[in-house]
């Protein structure tokens, strides 16, 4: 069983889906988009060999959603992939004892990981944080777990908790992001532990993570949601080797969209998935606003961002 969930595929684009929502009382979740969602990316050339999907992670709203509108959104997004493409479902959460219902119910749908990180607003400790993955591993024995660094609103993992967390078996990704130090935090792991976890990069090193030295196989990518060639290129320039090239796509094309999003999380709310959400729009795919307290950014936005598209050369823009 163990070796199983070691062998699942964990590489190449790591997608977090935003959850639409209907523009009614309560903001229900809008699953005909949602659908909508998973097929473009499909559609756009994403598989098994190139991407996994994140249901419900923090684009996805997690935090705004009920404990059974995150499982139903979970379980549409496998439903649509329909096996296609890898499918995590995010579990991040404060307490243990949802996060093993969250665990069984991804194992009863089909997904093939959950993402957890430390439970945010208690500053816990790395033995809390210990007991807290081994119970998810205990209630669900057939999901691979993928580790978050959430650092700027949990406990920071250290080297030695790695160690620990290398030792339950269906631990099997570290979505890894550390602060950005002359100690190195992020290279230091990487380099340790790449053959044992798939290492995602989720600081945007993707030109040098991805080298040998350093062995991260998965990449966070929100220019996905509304660019899924994007991903698809980034994937084929890593696999040959072409990291200048790489670089080049962060700082030209990627690094825009970065810049848009710590403005709008500066200037207007916070949040996450609301410029991806946006983006999408103004590829012609259906939208929604994030669910409060996230405020609506897409008036106050939306020449910006058509700006900001056009000038890194997305395609498909329907927008005037």
């Amino acid at each position: 069983m163990q070796t199983d969930i070691l062998k699942k595929k964990l590489e190449g684009c790591y997608v977090t889906v935003p959850t639409p929502f209907r523009d009614e009382e309560g903001f229900p979740v809008d699953e005909a988009a949602l659908r909508t969602y998973v097929r473009f990316l499909i559609e756009g050339g994403l598989t098994a060999e190139t991407a996994v999907f994140l249901a419900g992670g923090a684009a996805g709203d997690f935090s705004t959603m009920s404990f059974d509108e995150r499982v139903r959104v979970a379980e549409i997004v496998v439903d649509e992939v329909g096996g296609r493409v890898p499918v995590a479902m995010g579990a991040q959460t404060t307490s243990t004892l949802e996060l093993v219902r969250l665990a069984k119910a991804a194992q009863r749908i089909g997904a093939d990981f959950i993402q957890v990180s430390c439970p945010f607003y208690f500053s816990h400790t790395e033995a809390d944080f210990e007991e807290f993955v081994r119970a998810a591993a205990a209630a669900a024995p057939d999901i691979g777990i993928i580790i978050y660094n959430t650092f700027w609103n949990t406990t920071n993992i250290s080297f030695r908790m790695v160690e620990r967390l290398a030792e339950i078996p269906n631990v099997v990704g570290l979505k890894w992001a550390t602060p950005r130090t002359d100690a190195m935090e992020f290279e230091s792991v990487a380099a340790h532990f790449s053959k044992r976890f798939t290492i995602i990069d989720n600081n945007l090193f993707f030109a040098f993570s991805a080298m040998p030295a350093l062995g991260a196989r998965a990449f966070e990518v929100h220019l996905c949601n509304f660019w899924p060639a994007w991903g698809l290129k980034l994937v084929r320039e890593i696999g040959a080797g072409n990291y200048p090239e790489v670089a080049r796509m962060l700082v030209e094309e990627a690094m825009p969209f970065y810049k848009l999003w710590v403005e709008i999380e500066r200037d207007f709310t916070s949040g996450d998935g609301y410029l991806d959400k946006l983006c999408m729009e103004l590829v012609g795919l259906p939208s929604s606003r994030c669910r409060p307290p996230t405020r609506d950014v897409r008036r106050e936005y939306r020449a910006a961002t058509l700006e900001m598209m056009r000038a890194i050369g997305t395609p498909n823009l329907v927008a005037g």
